[in-house]
Protein backbone atom coordinates (compact mmCIF):
# COMPACT_ATOMS: atom_id res chain seq x y z
CA UNK A 1 0.00 0.00 0.00
CA UNK A 2 2.61 2.50 0.90
CA UNK A 3 4.32 1.86 -2.60
CA UNK A 4 1.26 2.57 -4.65
CA UNK A 5 0.53 5.75 -2.41
CA UNK A 6 4.26 6.75 -3.55
CA UNK A 7 3.47 6.29 -6.93
CA UNK A 8 0.55 8.21 -6.76
CA UNK A 9 1.98 11.30 -5.04
CA UNK A 10 4.72 11.03 -7.24
CA UNK A 11 2.21 10.76 -10.48
CA UNK A 12 0.77 13.48 -8.93
CA UNK A 13 3.61 16.15 -8.57
CA UNK A 14 4.46 15.27 -12.12
CA UNK A 15 1.07 16.26 -13.00
CA UNK A 16 1.15 19.57 -10.90
CA UNK A 17 4.79 20.57 -12.61
CA UNK A 18 3.14 19.70 -15.79
CA UNK A 19 0.22 21.95 -15.32
CA UNK A 20 2.66 24.79 -14.43
CA UNK A 21 4.62 24.07 -17.31
CA UNK A 22 1.96 24.77 -20.01
CA UNK A 23 3.00 28.50 -20.27
CA UNK A 24 6.15 29.26 -22.18
CA UNK A 25 8.66 31.53 -19.99
CA UNK A 26 12.11 32.93 -21.19
CA UNK A 27 12.53 35.59 -19.35
CA UNK A 28 14.70 36.19 -16.07
CA UNK A 29 14.14 34.69 -13.02
CA UNK A 30 16.19 35.12 -9.85
CA UNK A 31 17.12 32.71 -6.93
CA UNK A 32 18.80 33.68 -3.59
CA UNK A 33 20.52 30.79 -2.12
CA UNK A 34 23.38 30.03 0.42
CA UNK A 35 26.42 30.41 -0.88
CA UNK A 36 28.21 27.31 -0.48
CA UNK A 37 25.01 25.68 -2.80
CA UNK A 38 25.28 28.16 -5.60
CA UNK A 39 27.06 25.36 -7.60
CA UNK A 40 24.94 22.68 -6.76
CA UNK A 41 21.97 24.91 -7.23
CA UNK A 42 22.86 25.28 -10.51
CA UNK A 43 23.40 22.49 -11.32
CA UNK A 44 20.13 21.46 -10.63
CA UNK A 45 18.18 24.53 -12.38
CA UNK A 46 19.96 22.91 -15.27
CA UNK A 47 18.34 19.48 -15.31
CA UNK A 48 14.84 20.92 -14.55
CA UNK A 49 15.77 23.35 -17.88
CA UNK A 50 16.72 20.15 -19.60
CA UNK A 51 13.65 18.14 -18.67
CA UNK A 52 11.23 20.96 -19.29
CA UNK A 53 11.63 22.45 -22.96
CA UNK A 54 9.09 25.03 -22.54
CA UNK A 55 11.84 26.57 -20.17
CA UNK A 56 14.95 25.95 -21.74
CA UNK A 57 15.58 29.15 -22.53
CA UNK A 58 14.59 31.04 -19.12
CA UNK A 59 17.60 32.69 -17.30
CA UNK A 60 18.15 31.96 -13.86
CA UNK A 61 19.91 33.94 -12.11
CA UNK A 62 21.41 32.10 -8.59
CA UNK A 63 22.57 34.86 -6.19
CA UNK A 64 24.53 33.17 -2.84
CA UNK A 65 22.32 35.18 -0.31
CA UNK A 66 22.03 32.84 3.00
CA UNK A 67 18.78 32.10 4.70
CA UNK A 68 19.37 33.95 8.30
CA UNK A 69 19.60 37.42 5.30
CA UNK A 70 17.11 36.74 3.12
CA UNK A 71 13.96 38.04 4.71
CA UNK A 72 15.78 41.50 6.08
CA UNK A 73 16.71 41.67 2.63
CA UNK A 74 13.40 41.41 0.76
CA UNK A 75 11.63 42.81 3.21
CA UNK A 76 13.57 46.23 2.43
CA UNK A 77 12.77 46.02 -1.50
CA UNK A 78 10.55 43.18 -2.28
CA UNK A 79 10.24 44.22 -5.89
CA UNK A 80 14.09 44.14 -5.95
CA UNK A 81 14.40 40.84 -4.24
CA UNK A 82 14.73 37.29 -5.76
CA UNK A 83 11.42 35.81 -7.23
CA UNK A 84 12.57 32.54 -5.57
CA UNK A 85 14.81 32.58 -1.60
CA UNK A 86 15.63 30.32 0.17
CA UNK A 87 14.80 31.67 4.37
CA UNK A 88 15.04 29.85 7.98
CA UNK A 89 11.77 29.25 9.42
CA UNK A 90 11.82 31.91 12.35
CA UNK A 91 11.57 34.32 9.02
CA UNK A 92 8.29 33.09 8.01
CA UNK A 93 5.59 35.52 9.50
CA UNK A 94 8.08 38.72 8.64
CA UNK A 95 7.75 37.58 5.07
CA UNK A 96 4.15 37.16 5.32
CA UNK A 97 3.41 40.28 6.75
CA UNK A 98 5.39 42.44 4.24
CA UNK A 99 4.03 40.49 1.34
CA UNK A 100 7.01 38.82 0.14
CA UNK A 101 5.61 35.58 -0.04
CA UNK A 102 3.08 33.64 -2.14
CA UNK A 103 1.01 30.73 -0.91
CA UNK A 104 1.51 27.43 -1.89
CA UNK A 105 -0.98 26.11 -4.48
CA UNK A 106 -3.66 24.32 -2.80
CA UNK A 107 -2.59 21.13 -4.92
CA UNK A 108 0.88 21.26 -4.01
CA UNK A 109 0.21 22.23 -0.20
CA UNK A 110 -1.21 18.84 -0.45
CA UNK A 111 2.11 16.80 -1.83
CA UNK A 112 4.33 18.72 0.41
CA UNK A 113 2.21 17.69 3.78
CA UNK A 114 2.58 13.88 2.45
CA UNK A 115 5.97 13.96 1.78
CA UNK A 116 7.17 15.65 4.11
CA UNK A 117 8.28 15.71 7.99
CA UNK A 118 5.62 17.23 10.45
CA UNK A 119 7.55 19.46 11.61
CA UNK A 120 8.98 20.56 8.35
CA UNK A 121 5.19 21.45 7.27
CA UNK A 122 4.37 23.23 10.12
CA UNK A 123 7.73 25.31 9.73
CA UNK A 124 6.05 26.75 6.39
CA UNK A 125 2.63 27.15 7.40
CA UNK A 126 0.62 29.97 9.09
CA UNK A 127 -2.76 29.45 10.38
CA UNK A 128 -4.17 26.97 7.51
CA UNK A 129 -1.64 28.32 4.67
CA UNK A 130 1.18 26.95 3.73
CA UNK A 131 3.55 29.73 2.10
CA UNK A 132 7.04 28.24 1.43
CA UNK A 133 8.45 25.00 0.17
CA UNK A 134 10.44 22.60 3.01
CA UNK A 135 13.57 22.09 2.28
CA UNK A 136 15.52 20.73 4.64
CA UNK A 137 15.02 19.53 8.35
CA UNK A 138 18.09 20.05 9.79
CA UNK A 139 18.90 22.84 11.90
CA UNK A 140 18.59 21.99 15.86
CA UNK A 141 20.63 20.21 18.65
CA UNK A 142 21.56 17.35 20.26
CA UNK A 143 24.50 14.81 21.93
CA UNK A 144 28.06 14.46 20.85
CA UNK A 145 29.29 12.08 23.11
CA UNK A 146 32.57 9.46 23.06
CA UNK A 147 31.03 6.42 23.73
CA UNK A 148 33.74 4.93 25.60
CA UNK A 149 33.16 7.17 28.49
CA UNK A 150 29.50 7.47 28.34
CA UNK A 151 27.77 4.62 29.23
CA UNK A 152 24.32 5.97 28.99
CA UNK A 153 23.80 8.91 27.10
CA UNK A 154 19.74 8.69 28.12
CA UNK A 155 20.06 10.75 31.08
CA UNK A 156 21.88 13.39 31.76
CA UNK A 157 22.72 12.92 35.13
CA UNK A 158 24.29 9.73 34.13
CA UNK A 159 26.23 11.66 31.44
CA UNK A 160 27.63 13.64 33.94
CA UNK A 161 28.59 11.52 36.38
CA UNK A 162 30.67 9.39 33.83
CA UNK A 163 32.33 12.66 32.12
CA UNK A 164 33.54 13.52 35.89
CA UNK A 165 34.29 10.33 36.85
CA UNK A 166 36.73 10.62 33.56
CA UNK A 167 38.11 13.23 34.02
CA UNK A 168 36.48 14.96 31.37
CA UNK A 169 34.05 18.08 30.32
CA UNK A 170 30.52 18.16 28.96
CA UNK A 171 29.61 21.28 27.24
CA UNK A 172 26.73 23.11 27.06
CA UNK A 173 25.73 26.61 25.91
CA UNK A 174 23.16 27.38 28.77
CA UNK A 175 23.44 31.26 28.62
CA UNK A 176 21.99 31.10 24.87
CA UNK A 177 18.66 31.96 24.44
CA UNK A 178 18.47 29.25 21.86
CA UNK A 179 20.27 26.27 23.92
CA UNK A 180 18.70 27.48 27.06
CA UNK A 181 14.85 26.17 25.98
CA UNK A 182 16.07 22.65 26.49
CA UNK A 183 15.16 23.05 29.69
CA UNK A 184 12.41 25.02 29.99
CA UNK A 185 10.54 23.83 26.97
CA UNK A 186 11.48 20.41 28.08
CA UNK A 187 10.03 20.37 31.58
CA UNK A 188 6.63 21.77 29.47
CA UNK A 189 7.27 25.80 29.18
CA UNK A 190 5.85 27.90 26.38
CA UNK A 191 7.80 30.91 25.28
CA UNK A 192 6.64 32.10 21.53
CA UNK A 193 5.30 35.65 20.61
CA UNK A 194 2.47 36.63 17.91
CA UNK A 195 2.79 39.21 15.54
CA UNK A 196 0.33 41.20 13.70
CA UNK A 197 -0.43 42.20 9.97
CA UNK A 198 2.86 44.83 9.87
CA UNK A 199 5.12 41.89 11.13
CA UNK A 200 5.80 43.53 14.88
CA UNK A 201 5.06 41.69 17.78
CA UNK A 202 2.15 41.93 19.36
CA UNK A 203 1.59 39.50 22.13
CA UNK A 204 3.17 36.97 23.96
CA UNK A 205 2.32 33.11 25.23
CA UNK A 206 4.57 32.75 27.99
CA UNK A 207 4.86 30.02 31.02
CA UNK A 208 8.23 30.05 32.57
CA UNK A 209 6.60 31.60 35.59
CA UNK A 210 5.28 28.42 37.14
CA UNK A 211 6.35 25.26 39.00
CA UNK A 212 7.46 23.99 35.49
CA UNK A 213 9.89 26.63 35.20
CA UNK A 214 11.38 26.63 38.23
CA UNK A 215 11.79 22.81 37.48
CA UNK A 216 13.46 23.76 34.65
CA UNK A 217 15.67 26.60 36.23
CA UNK A 218 16.55 24.48 38.96
CA UNK A 219 17.72 21.71 36.34
CA UNK A 220 20.04 24.46 35.00
CA UNK A 221 21.31 25.20 38.22
CA UNK A 222 22.53 21.27 38.77
CA UNK A 223 23.69 21.01 35.78
CA UNK A 224 25.92 24.38 36.05
CA UNK A 225 26.91 23.02 39.45
CA UNK A 226 28.59 19.57 38.44
CA UNK A 227 32.67 19.44 37.94
CA UNK A 228 31.99 18.27 34.63
CA UNK A 229 30.24 21.00 32.89
CA UNK A 230 31.73 24.13 30.97
CA UNK A 231 29.50 26.37 29.27
CA UNK A 232 29.97 26.52 25.00
CA UNK A 233 28.65 24.68 21.90
CA UNK A 234 31.53 24.42 19.74
CA UNK A 235 33.73 21.41 19.12
CA UNK A 236 36.43 22.94 17.95
CA UNK A 237 37.20 25.60 20.96
CA UNK A 238 36.35 22.50 23.40
CA UNK A 239 39.08 21.04 25.32
CA UNK A 240 39.17 17.33 27.12
CA UNK A 241 35.82 16.87 25.49
CA UNK A 242 33.76 14.18 26.69
CA UNK A 243 30.24 15.10 25.59
CA UNK A 244 28.53 18.36 24.14
CA UNK A 245 25.37 19.48 23.01
CA UNK A 246 25.82 20.70 19.35
CA UNK A 247 24.40 21.03 15.58
CA UNK A 248 25.00 18.78 12.64
CA UNK A 249 26.94 21.53 11.33
CA UNK A 250 30.24 20.41 13.84
CA UNK A 251 29.39 16.89 12.59
CA UNK A 252 32.95 16.59 10.94
CA UNK A 253 34.66 18.59 13.83
CA UNK A 254 32.87 16.33 16.43
CA UNK A 255 33.99 12.77 14.40
CA UNK A 256 38.10 13.86 14.33
CA UNK A 257 37.34 15.22 18.08
CA UNK A 258 35.93 11.57 19.28
CA UNK A 259 37.52 9.09 16.33
CA UNK A 260 36.60 5.67 16.30
CA UNK A 261 34.66 6.76 19.94
CA UNK A 262 32.38 9.24 18.23
CA UNK A 263 29.11 8.85 18.68
CA UNK A 264 25.29 11.30 18.68
CA UNK A 265 22.00 10.31 20.28
CA UNK A 266 18.99 12.76 20.62
CA UNK A 267 18.95 15.24 23.91
CA UNK A 268 18.79 13.06 27.99
CA UNK A 269 16.19 13.64 29.82
CA UNK A 270 17.14 15.30 32.95
CA UNK A 271 15.49 15.53 36.25
CA UNK A 272 12.63 12.95 34.41
CA UNK A 273 11.83 15.51 31.97
CA UNK A 274 12.72 14.56 28.34
CA UNK A 275 14.96 17.75 27.48
CA UNK A 276 13.48 19.55 24.07
CA UNK A 277 14.48 23.27 22.53
CA UNK A 278 14.35 24.86 19.28
CA UNK A 279 14.19 23.14 15.67
CA UNK A 280 14.94 24.75 12.82
CA UNK A 281 14.15 24.35 8.77
CA UNK A 282 15.17 25.73 5.79
CA UNK A 283 12.58 26.43 3.07
CA UNK A 284 11.65 28.30 -0.44
CA UNK A 285 9.63 30.77 -0.71
CA UNK A 286 7.78 32.27 -4.06
CA UNK A 287 7.37 36.21 -4.08
CA UNK A 288 4.53 37.17 -5.74
CA UNK A 289 4.50 37.90 -9.33
CA UNK A 290 2.82 40.14 -11.89
CA UNK A 291 3.62 37.54 -14.65
CA UNK A 292 1.77 34.87 -14.97
CA UNK A 293 3.72 32.60 -16.69
CA UNK A 294 6.61 33.56 -14.89
CA UNK A 295 4.51 32.64 -11.68
CA UNK A 296 4.43 29.09 -13.31
CA UNK A 297 7.53 29.03 -13.64
CA UNK A 298 8.71 29.78 -10.29
CA UNK A 299 5.97 27.73 -8.49
CA UNK A 300 7.49 24.73 -10.63
CA UNK A 301 11.23 25.20 -9.90
CA UNK A 302 10.69 25.67 -6.14
CA UNK A 303 8.48 22.34 -6.27
CA UNK A 304 11.26 20.49 -7.83
CA UNK A 305 14.38 22.59 -5.86
CA UNK A 306 12.38 20.59 -2.80
CA UNK A 307 11.69 17.30 -4.32
CA UNK A 308 12.74 13.82 -2.99
CA UNK A 309 15.41 13.76 -5.65
CA UNK A 310 16.82 16.93 -5.04
CA UNK A 311 16.77 17.11 -1.44
CA UNK A 312 18.76 13.80 -1.31
CA UNK A 313 20.82 14.89 -3.60
CA UNK A 314 21.64 18.11 -1.64
CA UNK A 315 22.41 16.13 1.14
CA UNK A 316 24.83 14.11 -1.09
CA UNK A 317 26.41 17.60 -2.29
CA UNK A 318 26.70 19.42 0.78
CA UNK A 319 25.56 17.39 3.86
CA UNK A 320 22.19 18.94 4.59
CA UNK A 321 19.60 17.06 6.01
CA UNK A 322 16.40 16.36 3.96
CA UNK A 323 12.69 16.89 5.14
CA UNK A 324 11.08 14.80 2.51
CA UNK A 325 10.22 11.59 4.64
CA UNK A 326 11.42 9.11 1.77
CA UNK A 327 14.52 10.85 1.31
CA UNK A 328 15.36 10.62 5.02
CA UNK A 329 14.53 6.88 4.50
CA UNK A 330 17.77 6.79 2.02
CA UNK A 331 20.31 4.22 3.52
CA UNK A 332 23.09 7.22 3.58
CA UNK A 333 21.04 9.25 5.48
CA UNK A 334 20.10 6.76 7.54
CA UNK A 335 23.68 5.79 8.52
CA UNK A 336 24.41 9.37 9.16
CA UNK A 337 24.41 9.18 12.96
CA UNK A 338 23.96 13.30 13.43
CA UNK A 339 21.26 13.66 11.19
CA UNK A 340 19.83 10.59 12.87
CA UNK A 341 19.84 12.06 16.26
CA UNK A 342 18.71 15.37 15.34
CA UNK A 343 15.94 13.53 13.75
CA UNK A 344 14.99 11.85 16.72
CA UNK A 345 15.05 15.18 18.96
CA UNK A 346 12.95 17.14 16.45
CA UNK A 347 9.90 14.97 17.82
CA UNK A 348 10.68 17.07 21.07
CA UNK A 349 11.42 20.75 19.61
CA UNK A 350 9.42 23.48 18.54
CA UNK A 351 9.89 25.36 15.58
CA UNK A 352 11.52 28.58 16.12
CA UNK A 353 9.59 31.44 15.73
CA UNK A 354 10.38 35.11 15.99
CA UNK A 355 11.47 37.00 19.06
CA UNK A 356 12.78 39.86 20.32
CA UNK A 357 15.96 40.90 19.68
CA UNK A 358 16.32 41.86 23.19
CA UNK A 359 15.21 38.38 24.75
CA UNK A 360 18.47 36.33 23.34
CA UNK A 361 20.27 39.27 25.72
CA UNK A 362 17.82 39.02 28.63
CA UNK A 363 18.41 35.15 28.24
CA UNK A 364 22.43 35.55 28.21
CA UNK A 365 21.61 37.11 31.38
CA UNK A 366 19.52 34.31 32.95
CA UNK A 367 22.26 31.70 31.95
CA UNK A 368 25.05 33.84 33.23
CA UNK A 369 24.06 34.08 36.87
CA UNK A 370 23.14 30.48 37.20
CA UNK A 371 27.00 30.07 35.74
CA UNK A 372 28.06 32.60 38.22
CA UNK A 373 25.79 30.55 41.14
CA UNK A 374 23.73 33.00 41.83
CA UNK A 375 20.89 31.38 42.45
CA UNK A 376 22.61 27.93 44.24
CA UNK A 377 20.74 28.44 47.06
CA UNK A 378 17.68 29.91 46.44
CA UNK A 379 14.28 28.34 47.61
CA UNK A 380 11.54 28.22 45.12
CA UNK A 381 9.72 30.57 45.46
CA UNK A 382 12.96 32.88 44.86
CA UNK A 383 13.35 31.53 41.56
CA UNK A 384 9.84 32.06 40.37
CA UNK A 385 10.35 35.08 41.23
CA UNK A 386 13.30 35.36 38.93
CA UNK A 387 11.08 33.86 36.53
CA UNK A 388 8.52 36.38 36.69
CA UNK A 389 10.62 39.22 36.30
CA UNK A 390 11.76 37.53 33.61
CA UNK A 391 8.77 37.25 31.67
CA UNK A 392 7.83 40.73 32.73
CA UNK A 393 10.60 41.81 30.67
CA UNK A 394 9.49 39.82 27.62
CA UNK A 395 6.86 41.58 28.13
CA UNK A 396 8.08 44.81 27.77
CA UNK A 397 9.42 44.21 24.73
CA UNK A 398 6.22 44.22 22.54
CA UNK A 399 5.51 46.64 20.20
CA UNK A 400 2.73 49.60 22.07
Amino acid sequence: MKKVLSVVLALAMLLSLASVAMADYSGDLKIWVAEATVEFTQKMVDQFKAAHPEYANMNVIIEPVGEGDAASNIITDVEAGADIFGFAQDQLSRLVAAGALLDVEPENAEIVKAENDAGSVAAVTLGDTMYAYPMTSDNGYFLYYDKSIVTDPSTLEQVLADCDAAGKKFYMEINSGWYQTAFFFGAGCELTFDSDDSGALVAMNAGYASDAGVKALKSMIKVAQSPAFVNGSSVSNATNLCAIVDGTWDATAAKEAFGDNYAASKLPTVDGYQMGGFGGFKMLGVKPQTDDDKLAACDALAAYLTSEEVQLARYNAVGWGPSNLNAQKNEAVQADEALSALASQLAFCEPQGQYPGEYWGLATSLGDDVIAKKYDNADDAALLEVLKNFEATCEGYLAK
